[in-house]
């Protein structure tokens, strides 16, 4: 589903004269919301380019990078559905039409956990694993393009800044809907 996004979103001083007509519109938050929005767009647009450039969808590559073996440890790894979906932050139905689709194309396996049997663990296989070391110099390559307008300290800031906003965005699914917005 594409989302409708401005091409060329308002100037300020079309927010400031917005806000005399509506009292709750801050500009200064709407002009950042926008930007917000307008790059995530942007970078996701870019993105799903990479992607189809070899025959993937994000939502599969996700998967495949959560199950990658990493190497020092410190990292997550899922090794069950249930993980992955946990992990990924989508349904086990989600999960499960995933690795239908990458063990249907030889990327990933689901076996018997060796530990308990009424689980499933799910492995890249071979090709899963070179497919993915072929793909993440290029991944790698194309996200650092997109941050290298911003030094170090900037990328700090934003990692902070973004930060807020997700902890945030999660207070306002979390809470009660508002009076003022019953119909």
């Amino acid at each position: 589903m594409q989302r409708l996004v401005l091409k060329d979103l308002p100037r300020y001083e079309c927010l400031v004269e917005a806000a005399k007509q509506f009292p709750d519109l801050d500009p200064t938050a709407c002009e950042a919301f926008m930007h917000l929005i307008r790059a995530g767009d942007e970078v996701t647009r870019t993105m799903d380019a990479h992607f189809a450039g070899h025959s993937i969808t994000h939502g599969r590559f996700i998967v495949m990078m959560l199950l990658l073996e990493k190497k020092d440890g410190g990292c997550p790894q899922a090794s069950t559905p249930a993980e992955l979906a946990s992990l990924a932050s989508v349904s086990r139905a989600t999960i499960t039409g995933l690795l239908d689709s990458l063990e249907r194309d030889g990327f990933v396996r689901r076996d018997p956990d060796p530990t308990d049997r009424r689980q499933m663990s799910v492995n890249l296989t071979p090709k899963g694993q070179a497919f993915m070391h072929e793909i993440l110099p290029d991944h790698f390559r194309i996200m650092n393009s997109l941050m290298a307008p911003l030094s170090e300290n900037e990328r700090k800031t934003l990692v902070r800044l973004l930060g807020k906003i997700v902890d945030r965005a999660s207070e306002e699914r979390e809470a009660p809907a508002s009076a003022g917005s019953q119909t």
